[in-house]
């Protein structure tokens, strides 16, 4: 089973008062040989004191004195068929961002915990009801590339709470072998929190300046004679403000973590999470027509302003349910049984303002009207995976996979209705209520497979990994049916000239559904043809001082571009090629020091020789340089107290595959302290952050048409307290 232990224990700190527990040297950090045995089902309590590995492996207990602490360093990952894996065993560029930097940084966010991987960025929404997000410059789809404990495919069109996640995980590229028809963006993984050996109750208060404010409890307790039972609880409810004009909200969560060890191979899991949010939406902006080939963008308006009234809601909720059996067969073998679900209903005024005259600034405000919007997700996998010795230096490490995923959608719009507003003196929107009938826009995704890996371990040094994937994929909507069977090789080469040090190469086909067209656009829900996606990748990753994984990876990507006509419809536009170099490294650099960097550096363009206008041109809302460093530093001359800072910087990009215009690039600066002491026998933590420093006006985000200015000066303060 996968053991938090493993995310949380790479590093603790004891204070100066307290006798300190002796820094690991760098051959404790050295990794192990990360055998894939099945899943253990004879499972220990998931603490920071003692756990068993997925190699059933029993990790040594770890004695400390005086406080703890986390890491930014996970020692695992839960993705695909390296569910369990050290990083440096991984073929492919992965990044995880642990409970302790987001704790640092004080993020709530899917984005406020991604801005710290290389590659991402927002993409046509700024962020005020949801994280729409980009990877190397392709868009994460919004429900099928979210997953929840390496699984369940769950909707990305509500903000996905953070405060009930031990980590968030990436595996960026194609990801087709396990997941199916997905783009080569990457896999975002959500790892909920779980209960441990020890008991936890935490109650948090987050507030920040402009009135919004959190109030968060997280309990955790074993149960049973022998511990069998677990359960973790995580409950929510807030006030949400964001220093924005004619916005005001709340957001709530209850999820629940639960898990039962049946009897020596037999164990079960399940996951339930329940989120709202409902939120005045900031407009977007759109872009101008462009006059002889070029489009003037106007300047950066204030952060604050919003054109849209405060009636214009975004009222969304999502339930996520998964349940997972694990059973030992053997000692060697093991099946895996999943299944889930996940729904999300949505009523959204959505507007945008257009047309506007850059002199006097008056334009039109026109507003999308959205009701009873639903998607539900259906998914269920049945995995046999096991290890076959052959000899004394060999050895397979097998799965065998069904997947089953079912995805339907009613996104009901009706007509949209404009009214006057002005760019630099903006009016008031009086509200208004839809007034033609909304109608259905049905549309259904089969998406079936079977699948199988071989990680080849030979000796200590050397490994391959083959896998291959066949895919029934359908597709229905008012408009298009398609049905598309592929089957799609995987191949990686790893070599290790010791142990903490791995050099690898991969080759990956895989498949997606190219994209649907959004609301603004003349073909609206429409979803396109599906294509294949293909991805070379060589990399090198280590583990060095006291515990810090540094990564350096080559990749080149091939997938279907798009590109809207002159008819304004979401169409294929060819193929687009994106190559690049990424690096980045997560960890401890020394007792005192925490560190967590990226950075991308990135030439992408499209190839379509038949469509002049695009050809040779960077893909919209493509970056080709980020990057970004979250620090933290623990004073040795005051027990307790840590400061940390934050560089985030993002590439400017163009804002439509014909490159008629850029947004500029921008850095944003974060700075905080965190002070932890007892009060009353509690550990208890007093924090305050502040974000984009120097109040930064900036364009947040591009793509389908679309402008979006990012958040201004926000400072937040958080207390908690631990019973």
């Amino acid at each position: 089973m996968n053991k938090k232990l493993l995310a949380m224990s790479m590093t603790l700190l004891a204070f100066a008062a307290q006798a300190q527990t002796p820094a690991p040297t760098q051959q404790d950090t050295k990794q192990e040989k990360s055998k894939q045995q099945p899943a253990e089902t004879k499972q220990q309590p998931e603490d920071q004191s003692e756990s068993q590995s997925a190699t059933g492996k029993k990790l040594p207990a770890v004695v400390v004195e005086g406080e703890r602490r986390g890491s930014f360093l996970s020692k695992t990952i839960q993705l695909g068929t390296f569910r369990d894996m050290a990083p440096l065993d991984v073929p492919q560029t992965s990044n995880v961002i642990t409970r302790e930097v987001m704790d640092a940084q004080a993020t709530t966010s899917l984005f406020g915990a991604l801005q710290n991987t290389a590659g991402v960025t927002r993409s046509q929404l700024n962020g005020s009801t949801y994280d729409n997000i980009a990877i190397r410059g392709i868009l994460v789809e919004n429900r099928s590339n979210y997953r929840l404990n390496g699984a369940l495919p769950i909707i990305n069109l509500i903000d996905i709470p953070m405060e009930n996640k031990e980590r968030v995980e990436v595996l960026k590229g194609t990801s087709s072998l396990y997941y199916g028809f997905v783009p080569p963006s990457g896999i975002v993984n959500l790892v909920t929190k779980r209960a441990g050996s020890e008991p936890v109750t935490t109650f948090t208060m987050l507030s920040n300046h402009y009135g919004g404010f959190n109030g968060h409890l997280d309990v955790g307790r074993r149960f049973g004679d022998t511990q069998q039972f677990g359960a973790r609880i995580n409950l929510l409810a807030g006030h949400e403000e964001f220093g924005i004009e004619n916005f005001s909200g709340h957001r709530a969560l209850t999820s629940g973590a639960f898990d039962w060890r049946v009897n020596d191979r037999l164990s079960l899991k399940f996951d339930v999470e329940h989120y709202r949010k409902e939120v005045s939406e900031q407009a977007a902006i759109q872009v101008l027509a462009p006059v002889n080939g070029v489009i003037t963008l106007p300047s950066v308006p204030d952060a604050r302003r919003n054109f849209a009234g405060e009636w214009q809601k975004y009222d969304a909720e999502a339930t996520n349910l998964l349940l997972r059996a694990d059973y030992a067969i053997t000692n060697n073998w093991a099946f895996l049984f999943e299944v889930g679900k996940a729904t999300t209903m949505r009523d959204r005024n959505f507007s945008q303002l257009m047309n506007y005259n850059l002199t006097t600034g008056d334009g039109t405000l026109r507003t999308f009207f959205n009701r009873n919007q639903i998607w539900d997700n259906e998914n269920l996998r049945a995995e046999l995976h096991g290890r076959m010795p052959w000899g004394n230096w060999i050895t397979h490490e097998v799965t065998f996979g069904f997947i089953g995923n079912e995805r339907k959608q009613n996104p009901r719009t009706a007509s949209t209705f404009d009214t006057a507003q002005n760019l630099y003196h903006p009016l008031n929107i009086a509200s208004r209520s839809p007034t033609a009938p909304f109608g259905p826009n049905r549309s259904q995704i089969t998406d079936l497979g079977v699948y199988f890996s071989d990680r080849i371990l030979f000796g200590d040094k050397l490994q391959a990994t083959l896998g291959v994937r066949g895919s029934f994929y359908e597709s229905s909507s008012t408009t298009t049916h398609y049905k598309a069977n592929s089957v799609n090789p995987s191949f990686a080469l790893m070599y290790k000239p010791v142990d903490y040090v791995s050099i690898y190469g991969s080759y990956i086909e895989g498949v997606e559904e190219s994209g649907q067209a959004p609301a603004n656009r003349a073909n609206h829900g429409e979803i396109l043809a599906p294509a294949i996606s293909k991805q070379k990748e060589v990399g090198v990753k280590a583990m060095l001082a006291e515990g810090i994984l540094l990564q350096l990876a080559g990749f080149e990507i091939e997938r279907a571009s798009t590109t809207i006509d002159a008819a304004n419809r979401f169409v294929l536009n060819g193929m687009a090629r994106y190559r690049g170099i990424e690096l980045s490294a997560s960890g401890e650099i020394t007792s005192r020091l925490s560190l967590i960097g990226s950075a991308l550096f990135m030439d992408a363009e499209q190839l379509n020789k038949e469509n002049s206008a695009t050809y040779g041109k960077i893909p919209d809302n493509t970056p080709e340089r980020t990057a970004s460093i979250f620090a933290e530093y623990r004073l040795p001359f005051v027990t307790g107290l840590s400061v940390n800072s934050g560089v985030y910087y993002i590439g400017r990009r163009p804002v439509n595959t014909a490159n008629q215009a850029f947004v500029d690039d921008y850095v944003l600066l974060s700075l905080g302290g965190r002070y932890q002491t007892r009060i009353a026998g509690r550990r208890t933590t007093f924090q305050g952050v502040l974000d984009n420093v120097t109040n930064e006006d900036y364009w947040s985000t591009a793509g389908n048409g679309l402008l979006g200015v990012g958040a201004p000066i926000m400072f937040k303060a958080v207390a908690r307290m631990e019973f």
